[in-house]
């Protein structure tokens, strides 16, 4: 037989693109509409249903950036229509490659129903089947003119990422408001052609089954009169029957499809705008499951249940119902889908404890699964914190996304820094947006690397971020892919179902140890620099607000706050989110995240205030309030009392115009230049910094990634850079005892302060940057007489190591990292910590000197100037604090990064304060302690072992205790975990190295 098999495919390319689908609406007419657009933000339905309307004709331009139009649209349906399929075709200026990034709307009934969303690949509004001729139509669409800032020449610089700046323009054209009569048999013809097109595509030349659908195809093409496509629909489909009736092989690949719509709570449209994705989100997947009994639909994220339910109370009904009924799944239980490396341990926390508890509150349904497609790498302390959560799973894709390794597995166990081991998933479809094409199920199963022990994946099915959700489209082609000759089978689960048989089916999975390391997006870990430390501070006021106001409505009676605490802690939870954190979103998220966090810091402010003074009595006792979990300046960790000064600073100046600062614990020298040339442990006799090098280094490197600008640093970034050596002015301080200097460079301006501070082993470094560069990258480095093959990094209640050499390609890919609090590096008598109160970004090199010794640098990265999404990111003055200390052990690291981002606080009072809750091991560090959050009064403690050893330690009650109990995160009862003993207030805990632990603590 002659090979003519190109010249089918092309014919049915063609013949579906120009004849069949066009014939999918063979008649219409057109609507009246009307439109009002709204002066400002957007307004209540009830308000946008009854504004005055004017016409406006298909053709018209509409919607400035960030608008709302209200849209009427009105029409009869013919008499000759009686008796069919009727829809309405509202076609807004869509563009079908853009769903999700384009303008939206959500289409209501005259009495404010919701109907459906109107998205750029789903355009349609069921008017009836069948109508009645002369019915009446009348339809409002709430229209949002969201503006394209991700465009066919994606991460060019725009204005349209903040209001501010977007300007008035019109964005969209009106194309088209007809009502249609929809050929169902036509529709289906189409989606039968298509879904054996695409699998003949993906099968090898030589297998039979694709030439049995290539002659399959053939005769019903022939069977199509191209005049009269729905008059012949139904003889071409039967000409179809048969291939599409050869069921799957016993052994091929299982798809469990999760209906989905990954929407970003905030990205290249603000919080406000999310909103209203997900309302026009779930309106369309509760009517979609009006439609299709077999489809399930799963959706994550607390927060946006939580605004359908304050926003949209009609659409918050239809979702009710739908998870009455176990189609419309909550998923994940965590209150966002957060960025994992930078949450603080009690955030990340926090995350699943908002998040279930919302999920139990409303539906008494308890997520096994964290739900995490699209987060940038996964911190090595996430998998306990998972199970303290009452959690059991893992789902990611993104890792899929990494340039220079492939990921070994596709289901596997991973197990994080304390040996907790979570089943994981990886879906091999490699995308969150699957939208059932053939290619996408062929790669699924190409890809997948447990072949042999498994055959079992997930595919998250549907358009994200406004683009609507799964369609009907997926949903018929998954019907047809169900069992089907030459293709993976594909069946609707839930999470949880999917999870239950892959775990069954591979329960001793391959075991992944440490991080899941993302090896792209690096750059998140420093962009928006106001972002991230407005994070930070938050989570550590957070910590306060609760101490202080745990213990004096103990102490005092002093009125928890719970409400307050609660409203809170959902703010930077939602600030967490996986493109506000990582400072990836438009330049309006960005501003708004920096007003909240100032909000969120005056209103946590006034809480520690108040209870610190219901605390402290009346009198004039000078009182030190210490928030951090160890002694400090001689007062005990969570209690007040007058501080203990102990030792003395002196600056002295150097011959060659440099400084000398010495506390009799660390002498440290500063050239002309006002770069530290040496930081002597006198104890130890140890010089920290390398020879012939300097510290307190700042490096500007040109900064243009590839692509993903505000998301990526490439690694060619260093082969370029300017050591920023000459100094404006290197003075004594105004106290005279530390070193000032000023660097002007670029547009910029950096002003730093360095100081011992009495009685302390650390250098502590203050910088002020008045940053006005584009596409730069500024490091701070300290160069290290200090040997050693891997360094500390601190992460969710632990650390976590990774090597400062490059022997492979999966080291060699980690040429930038995330810390929290400090990184710690050591040799087997003496380390070195670098403390920071607010960078995340860092980088660690070595090298080899030629007196032999070795050289390791570590370097903060500061500031960067990406100029997409946001044009002008962190344009403007930033103020950090490291501090160098010099021969620190694990111990002095943790110790020493708590006290960088817990300032003193000082007050006068009657006396002191002693503390609610004491442990006798500094290696036992208590991250919260709290009112329960039920209102019982329980005083809630949790603590973990923070050096990487066992721990044998005594907590001690501060109040009477009546009773004790071992908990998860959500502060219920661990049914297998005996209680610990109390005796007189005082409890036995024994840890295992990074071993979390909360306890509950009745009070008598």
């Amino acid at each position: 037989m002659h090979d003519d098999r190109t010249l089918v495919e092309a014919r049915l390319r063609r013949v579906l693109d120009e004849r069949i689908r066009p014939a999918v609406y063979p008649e219409s007419v057109p609507l009246e509409v009307a439109v009002w657009h709204a002066p400002g933000e957007p307004v209540p339905v009830a308000e946008g249903l009854a504004a005055d309307v004017e016409p406006i004709t298909v053709g018209s331009r509409w919607g400035a950036p960030w608008g709302t139009s209200w849209f009427r649209v009105t029409g009869t349906v013919p008499e000759a229509w009686a008796g069919r399929t009727v829809e309405a075709v509202l076609d807004l200026g869509f563009d079908e490659n853009m769903p999700g990034f384009q303008c939206e709307g959500l289409v209501y009934r005259p009495d404010g129903t919701p109907v459906k969303g109107l998205n750029p690949r789903n355009q349609w509004v069921r008017i009836g089947a069948p109508v009645q001729g002369g019915e009446e139509v009348r339809l409002h669409v709430e229209a949002a003119s969201n503006p394209v800032v991700m465009d066919y020449r994606p991460f060019t610089p725009t204005p349209l990422g903040d209001l501010e700046t977007a300007g008035s323009d019109p964005q969209y054209t009106l194309t088209r408001m007809d009502l249609a009569v929809l050929d169902e048999t036509v529709w289906h013809l189409v989606t039968d052609l298509e879904v054996l097109g695409e699998l003949m595509a993906e099968l090898p030349v030589d297998a039979p089954r694709r030439w049995e659908i290539l002659r399959a195809v053939e005769r019903a093409l022939d069977a199509v009169d191209l005049q009269d496509v729905g008059g012949t629909a139904e003889r071409a489909r039967s000409r179809l029957t048969d291939v599409l009736a050869a069921p799957a092989v016993p052994s091929a690949h299982r798809i469990s499809a999760v209906g989905h719509a990954h929407i970003d709570s905030a990205w290249l449209w603000p919080l406000r705008e999310t909103v209203r994705k997900v309302a026009r989100t779930a309106a369309n997947m509760t009517a979609l499951l009006d439609d299709e009994p077999d489809f399930v639909f799963a959706m994550s994220q607390a927060q946006q249940w939580a605004w359908v339910k304050e926003h949209r109370p009609e659409v918050w009904a239809r979702v009710k119902k739908a998870v009455a009924e176990g189609r419309f799944v909550p998923a994940g239980g965590m209150w966002v889908e957060s960025d994992t490396n930078m949450p603080g341990s009690e955030a990340m926390a926090r995350q699943f404890v908002h998040g279930k508890r919302f999920f139990l509150d409303e539906f008494g349904v308890e997520n096994d699964e964290a739900w995490l497609p699209d987060t940038f790498g996964f911190a090595a302390g996430l998998p306990q914190i998972i199970k303290a959560a009452g959690s059991r799973y893992l789902l990611t894709q993104k890792i899929s996304w990494s340039r220079t390794n492939r990921f070994p597995h596709h289901t596997f166990r991973w197990e994080g820094i304390d040996g907790t081991r979570i089943f994981t998933h990886f879906p091999p479809v490699d995308t969150y947006n699957c939208s059932m094409r053939g290619a996408e199920i062929a790669h699924a199963v190409r890809n997948f690397k447990d072949k042999g022990a498994a055959r079992h994946s997930l595919a998250p099915t549907g358009w994200g971020d406004g683009g609507g959700g799964t369609t009907r489209e997926m949903v018929a082609k998954a019907a047809r892919l169900r069992d089907l000759e030459g293709s993976a089978t594909v069946t609707w689960e839930t999470p949880s179902a999917f999870f239950a048989k892959a775990e069954a089916e591979n329960p001793e999975p391959p075991v992944w140890v440490g991080e899941l390391y993302l090896e792209l997006h690096r750059a998140t870990l420093t962009s928006q620099a106001g972002t991230k430390q407005g994070n930070r501070r938050s989570e550590h006021l957070l910590r306060e607000a609760e101490l202080w106001a745990a213990t004096a409505a103990v102490r005092t009676g002093f009125p928890y706050p719970y409400a307050d605490l609660d409203r809170i802690w959902k703010t930077v939870l939602l600030h967490q989110f996986h493109d506000i954190l990582p400072g990836s979103s438009i330049a309006w998220v960005h501003r708004e995240a920096r007003a909240t966090y100032a909000r969120v810091a005056d209103e946590l402010g006034g809480i520690i205030d108040a209870a610190q003074r219901a605390l402290a009595g009346e009198g004039s006792v000078p009182l030190l309030f210490n928030a951090a979990p160890h002694t400090r300046s001689g007062v005990p960790a969570g209690g007040a009392r007058p501080a203990e000064m102990s030792g003395r600073t002196t600056r002295a100046e150097r011959p060659d115009g440099g400084h000398v600062l010495d506390n009799g614990l660390l002498r440290v020298g500063v050239d002309a230049r006002g770069l530290v040339d040496s930081a002597l442990d006198l104890a130890a006799g140890r010089e920290t910094i390398a020879p012939g090098r300097t510290g307190n280094l700042l490096q500007l490197h040109q900064d243009l990634p590839n692509m993903w600008d505000a998301w990526d640093v490439d690694e060619f970034y260093r082969n370029t850079v300017t050591d920023l050596t000459d100094a404006d002015e290197v003075t004594p301080g105004d106290d005279g005892v530390t070193v000032r200097i000023v660097r002007t460079f670029g547009a910029s301006r950096v002003t730093q302060v360095l100081s011992l501070p009495p009685g302390e082993k650390r250098l502590v470094v203050d910088t002020e940057v008045d940053w006005h560069e584009t596409e730069k990258f500024l490091k701070l480095a300290f160069p290290l007489d200090l040997h050693t093959d891997r360094y500390a990094s601190e992460t969710q209640f632990g650390h976590f190591f990774r090597p400062t050499h490059t022997n492979t390609s999966w080291e060699a890919a980690k040429f930038e990292a995330c810390n929290h609090r400090f990184v710690h590096l050591q040799e087997p008598d003496w380390g070195v910590a670098v403390v920071n109160d607010g960078t995340y970004g860092h980088d660690v090199t070595r090298a080899v000197r030629g007196d032999g010794g070795t050289t390791t640098t570590v370097r903060v990265s500061l500031l960067r100037a990406p100029r997409f999404p946001d044009p002008e990111t962190d344009q403007g003055v930033h103020r950090f604090r490291h501090a160098l200390v010099p021969g620190a052990s694990i111990g002095d690291a943790v110790r020493e990064g708590w006290r960088v981002n817990l300032p003193e606080r000082r007050l006068h009072g009657a006396g002191e304060v002693a503390p609610l809750v004491t442990v006798d091991r500094d290696s036992v560090v208590v991250t919260a302690v709290k009112l329960a959050d039920d209102g019982s009064g329980d005083v809630v403690v949790r603590f973990h072992e923070a050096h990487g050893a066992r721990a044998h330690a005594t907590l001690t009650a501060g109040f009477p205790v009546a009773g004790v109990e071992v908990t998860d995160l959500l502060e219920r009862p661990l049914a297998d975990t005996a209680p610990p003993t109390v005796d007189d207030g005082r409890i036995t805990v024994r840890l295992r190295p990074f071993e979390l632990t909360t306890l509950r603590l009745k009070r008598a």
